[in-house]
Parts: C-alpha cells; structure tokens; sequence
C-alpha cells in the first residue's frame, strides 16, 4: 500500500512539545511560551535552562540556588580531565571529544545513569555544567597551556570565556556571549533534538541520548555551518569582495552558508538579535570589518536569491571576535544545546512511545529467489 512521504520529514508534525515553537511565516520562536527576543533582551542563560527544564522562570531563590548548583558542577571528574589531555595531545576533532568525554561522563556519574526524573535532572545538571569546562579545557590544553579552575562565583557565559581565555572577559563581551548561549537553547525539532529523543523513546537515558544529538550536530548543515560561515568571511576578507565572491559561488551552483532555513519564510528572529550583536560588537572592538563583511554578503545574496541569514550566519562573527576559535564553533553551540537536548529527553521520557516510522518501500516488487548455481 502507497503511505505518503516528504522528503526530509518536511512539515510533518512527529508529536507534541511544551519546551518550544516555531513560527515561520512570522519569524517567531517561543521558548515555554515566552518569545526569543524578550528572553534574550531581559533574561540570562541560567534562567533559560530553569526554565526549559521546569516551564517557568525562576523565582530569585531558585536561581541562586540554580547558579551555585551549576558552579559546584563545573569542576571534572579527574578521569574526564585526563581523557581530554589526552584527545588535545592528539588533535582530536572537538565535536568527537566531547562525544568522548560525554559518554566517560556517564561511566563517572554511577548514581544518575537512571531515567527516574530525579536521575535525569542531576544528570542534565551535570552536563549543562561541565560542558564549558570540558570546551576550554580542550582548547588550552591544545595550545600548550594550563587549564583554568572553573570559577565559582559566576554564571556560564563568564566562566566559560575566563577558562577559555585566562582571565576575566569584559562584562559586555559576558553579556554579549550569554546571549547567543540563549538564542542556541533550544529550536524545536531540529536534527539534533530529534535524534536525542528518537535515542530515548528507547529508553536510554540522557547521556546515550546527548552523544547522539552531538553526532548529529557535527554535520555542516546543522551545527557545522557556523564554522564554514566564518571560512567564507574570512576567505572574501574585505567588503568590496562580497558581492563578487557571492556571485561566483551562485555561478558554481553552491550553497551560501549561512542563509536559508527549512522552518522560516522570513528572517529568522535568532539572526536578528545576532545582526545587532555583531554590529556593536565591531563597534566595541574599533574593527567593523566583520559586520560591514557580513552585510555585504546578505545584501548579495538576497538580491541573487532572496534568502534570509539564518542563525548560523551571524553568530560567527560574533564568536570570532569574542576570540572563540573557528573550528570550536559547534561546540559552543553544544554548550547551549545541551540545555535544550535534556529538556527534551525529560519530556519524551514523561509520556514515552517508542519512535517507530515508516519507511517507503521504492525497491524491486517481490521476486524468486535465484540459487546461487543458477546466478
């Protein structure tokens, strides 16, 4: 019998969610009811994941209570810090590493390996605060230098960007950073979420269901854009190569990374945001160069195209000139999808139904075996 398909499961709706929702003919996303803008104007990452975890804002008890929780996790098991050496010595790929030491994580973490929601929330704690920690101590250990203790007295963003760095960021750079760490959170059904709950419609639990959300972020039409983003900017190097780059690319029949989106008919309201960062960001620093860059592209492309930036588009820039290495890009994004992966394995296992599709069968009609002799 004929079943329907759509390539790419486009626009098929696999099953409810309370954690967040796109609109696309009107550029929306909502985050438990509460639109991306707001959030990323007036909240802080922290409240984000409280509130992607439990459906409501934190009272100011609670998030302090939250933020202390999350600094005491930060520190790694000594076995996780010895792994990453030792994949930094080796040039690893950063989204194999964190594939790695999420699943050594899982073997140091004996008392959460459950899918009890108790196991589930101290487990989705533990990863949303160790995943910084493992990122920056990745990058400096690469680069030949010691590790910075995690800081225990601060929120995410600024923590992160000290144990990158080795000091302090400036408290704007902070802001700028917890931002985009808000706008990554979550994203509805996308690839990643979808392969983490496909993962524990199993039953498996938040660690088995995390390290395949980071495989699937680590391909170039997902998380991986961002980093060829950047590779392109960098590649046209000033403004008046944009429109000229632009068109040769097109001429090639290649794809403009950074543009376009399956979900949004209009610009995606994370680009947005992101536009604006990376404008007073060039500003704050005295080198526009990346901003005026940038608008040139987008300017060549929707007059080639019309396409709209996506996210991927402008958090790269904003990335490079926080001094975030290119090729760590996805594993940033990790740092803030993580919140939402978990959020969404939490709900899947609520009210679990294994995630069983069909497929549509286009192969030979039934046939005679033909034995080998006869071959």
């Amino acid at each position: 019998m004929a079943m329907p398909t759509a390539a790419g499961l486009e626009d098929v709706v696999v099953g409810p969610t309370a954690i967040s929702d796109v609109n696309g003919q009107i550029g929306q996303l909502i985050y438990r009811g509460y639109d991306i803008r707001d959030l990323a104007r007036e909240s802080t990452f922290e409240e984000v994941v409280w509130l992607l975890w439990h459906g409501e804002l934190p009272s100011a008890k609670e998030l302090g209570d939250f933020q202390r929780e999350l600094a005491a996790e930060r520190p790694l098991p000594d076995d996780v810090a010895t792994l990453i050496d030792q994949l930094a010595a080796r040039a690893a790929p950063p989204m194999t590493m964190l594939r790695l030491a999420t699943s050594l994580l899982e073997v140091e973490d004996r008392g959460v390996r459950g899918i009890a929601p108790e196991e589930e929330l101290r487990a989705s704690l533990h990863l949303v605060a160790r995943f910084p920690t493992i990122v920056a101590r990745f990058h400096r250990r690469r680069q030949g230098l010691a590790p910075v203790t995690p800081p225990a007295d601060t929120d995410t963003a600024t923590a992160f960007l000290t144990m990158l760095h080795g000091a302090p960021p400036d408290p704007a750079d902070s802001r700028d950073f917890d931002t985009l760490l808000i706008l990554h959170a979550d994203h509805e059904f996308n690839a990643s979420t979808f392969a983490a709950r496909v993962i524990a419609a199993t039953l498996a639990n938040v660690f088995a269901a995390v390290d395949g959300a980071i495989a699937a972020l680590s391909g170039p039409l997902h998380g991986g854009a961002n980093e060829r983003v950047m590779a392109m900017l960098e590649a046209i190097g000033t403004p008046d190569r944009a429109e000229a780059y632009v068109q040769q690319i097109l001429a090639q029949r290649q794809r403009v990374m950074g543009f376009g989106h399956r979900v949004y008919k209009v610009e995606d309201p994370r680009a947005t945001v992101l536009r604006q960062i990376c404008r007073q960001l060039g500003q704050r620093k005295h080198d526009s160069r990346w901003y005026d860059i940038a608008e040139r592209v987008a300017e060549a492309v929707w007059n080639a195209k019309h396409l709209f930036p996506n996210v991927d588009f402008f958090s790269a820039p904003v990335q490079y000139m926080l001094g975030i290495p290119i090729d760590l890009f996805t594993v940033v994004f990790a740092i803030s999808r993580v919140s939402g992966w978990t959020a969404h394995v939490m709900e899947q296992h609520a009210n679990n139904r294994l995630i069983r599709p069909r497929g549509a069968y286009v192969g030979p009609a039934p046939r005679p075996y033909v034995p080998l002799s006869a071959r």
